[in-house]
């Protein structure tokens, strides 16, 4: 089968009884899920869970049961829908929703979703899988997962600048206000300024579906990976002009270029006298790659800027861990603010939606598995009614891979 599913450990057949909760987050480029599967029922004991719960500061109720298992991650492309309806399917991840409360009598499944093919793909989900989408707000959902990994997970942010991958320390209590940059097909530029309190103040066109609609057409690639793939064996000094190409190959020094800054991007291909077949398609990507990465760098620090936010948090699946790619954010944030603004990045970066949505799940009268708290290290508070989600304090987790946790049954 031919899709991005990324998942840690994933079982070849899981029982349904083991799986709940399916969250969705279907974009304009990618579908992302989340799903919780539990431990088998041998390999873990209640009474250790509740102990570490509750060593957590996290208060139980004896009466129910406590299932430990794992958040796991799985993204598809949105071209290849179907896929993803087939893995839904084959795994049984569709019986993981919720019944509407306020018709007891009805066996219609609802599962929690959000971004835009939410709507465009309703009536497929129904076709293929007897289920409803039940939408939540893209942007809420965001800023949700984001407040959950950055609050929740150990060692989720971290820094990568000339190479070097520092892990961030965040103090839960000092972590507002930032600007959440998520790059997808576009990109959103959100400022956080709390729990359920946030405003897209900004964004662009040129992002995640730029660089793959652009890099398709001129390099003949088939997919985003094997685009981001060609980026590493390329050059991007061949196709972009530099200062140093104008300068004679000195600094322009007066006004702090250095003489390998990017003057114009792509520039060099007005005067070379070559056509597209001429230039390798490694350097078209490396070029192409480039440029995006630089104007959402400038783009985003000039949003901290306009609202004195000294932290900026870049996730989507855009950036897909890919050391250049975070490399240039950085170096733009870094330069455009001197140094006194950082680039900071997240190692679930393509499932803040997802994880939002899945959160979500709280809201709901549930007939089954209800997700009441998950025992890490911060409590987040996700509903009005009060309820908190807890991530494990030494909860493991693999960049885009699984997170453990524990959920309470009915």
């Amino acid at each position: 089968m031919d899709h991005l599913a990324h998942v840690s450990n994933q079982p070849n057949s899981q029982p349904q009884s083991q799986i709940s909760h399916l969250a969705l987050d279907i974009g304009g480029s990618l579908i992302k899920l989340v799903y919780f599967c539990r431990y088998d029922d041998s390999c873990r004991d209640d009474d250790e869970l509740r102990s570490q719960n509750e060593s957590l500061g996290s208060k139980s109720d004896n009466s129910r049961p406590v299932l430990g298992g794992k958040l796991h991650f799985a993204k598809f492309e949105t071209s290849k829908i179907n896929d993803c309806l087939e893995f839904i399917h084959s795994m049984k991840l569709h019986l993981g929703g919720f019944h509407d409360c306020t018709a007891p009598s009805s066996d219609k499944i609802f599962i929690k979703a959000t971004g835009g093919g939410a709507y465009k793909f309703a009536d497929l989900f129904k076709e293929k899988l007897s289920v409803s989408l039940d939408k939540e707000d893209e942007m809420e959902c965001l800023v949700t997962g984001a407040n959950f990994l950055l609050k929740a997970v150990h060692q989720e942010a971290f820094t990568y600048l000339d190479g070097q991958k520092e892990f961030a320390q965040i103090d839960p209590n000092d972590l507002y206000p930032y600007l959440l940059v998520n790059i997808g097909s576009g990109v959103s530029m959100i400022k956080v300024d709390g729990d359920g309190k946030f405003e897209r103040v900004s964004g662009t066109s040129l992002g995640g579906g730029t660089f793959w609609g652009l890099g398709r057409l001129l390099t003949k690639c088939k997919n985003f990976d094997e685009l981001l793939e060609l980026s590493h064996q390329g050059n991007n000094r061949v196709i972009d002009m530099l200062v140093g190409d104008i300068y004679g190959g000195t600094d322009y020094a007066k006004i702090g270029l250095s003489a390998t800054t990017i003057a114009s991007s792509f520039g060099k291909a007005i005067s070379d006298n070559k056509e597209l077949v001429d230039y390798k398609p490694e350097d078209i990507s490396r070029s192409l790659l480039r440029m995006i990465s630089n104007n959402i760098g400038q783009i985003s620090y000039l949003n901290a800027l306009r609202f004195g936010l000294k932290r900026i948090f870049f996730a989507g699946f855009f950036i897909r861990g890919h050391a250049y790619t975070m490399d240039t954010i950085s170096v733009a944030v870094n330069f455009w603010s001197k140094g006194e603004a950082e680039a900071m990045f997240l190692r679930h970066e393509g499932f803040l939606g997802a994880l939002g949505a899945f959160m979500s799940y709280e809201k709901q009268c549930l007939d089954g598995l209800t997700v009441n708290k998950i025992p890490q290290r911060f409590p987040i508070s996700v509903s009005s009614a009060g309820n908190k989600i807890y991530c494990s304090m030494n909860g493991k987790s693999n960049g885009n891979e699984s997170i453990e946790c524990t959920v309470y049954g009915t």
